[in-house]
């Protein structure tokens, strides 16, 4: 059990945000996972706020500077707040970006890329707040598709 006192999003330590990048191609709908070698993980491309910076800003900034793709924000799909690894408190924003053409760029933060379908993309993920914005994000299709 989780005996941390909790915290309002705004309030935490560490403020992040972020997106879910998809494409709808003729194997329908892809989405982009992000490797980063410092972490050894995959993940939703996402980043911390710069002070002065929106969420909203920062989102579209961390997605180009992981992707290199310069998305425009969707659906909202809510936030996750956690503690993190060094037990600070954490909220990350995330949105829907669907993504221009173009490949993605390796750069100092991400040496590797997949575009893979939700089900598959929820399996590699090596994160359940990831799998949970992953499934808003079938939401968010869903009504789009409706």
């Amino acid at each position: 059990m989780d005996d941390r006192i909790p915290f309002e999003p705004d309030q935490a330590e560490v403020r992040a945000a972020g997106g879910v990048v998809w494409r709808r191609g003729d194997g329908g709908v892809r989405v982009l996972l992000v490797h980063r070698p410092h972490r050894q993980d995959w993940s939703i491309p996402k980043g911390r706020v710069d002070p002065g910076e929106t969420i909203e800003q920062t989102a579209r900034r961390e997605v180009l500077e992981e992707t290199g793709l310069d998305c425009d924000l969707g659906q909202y799909l809510g936030h996750i707040s956690y503690w993190d690894h060094k037990e600070r408190s954490k909220t990350v924003w995330y949105w829907a970006m669907e993504s221009p053409s173009g490949d993605p760029v390796v750069n100092d933060e991400v040496d590797e890329f997949t575009w893979m379908d939700i089900a598959a993309a929820a399996q590699h993920v090596d994160y359940d707040n990831d799998r949970e914005v992953l499934g808003r994000f079938v939401g968010v299709l869903d009504r789009l598709d409706s």
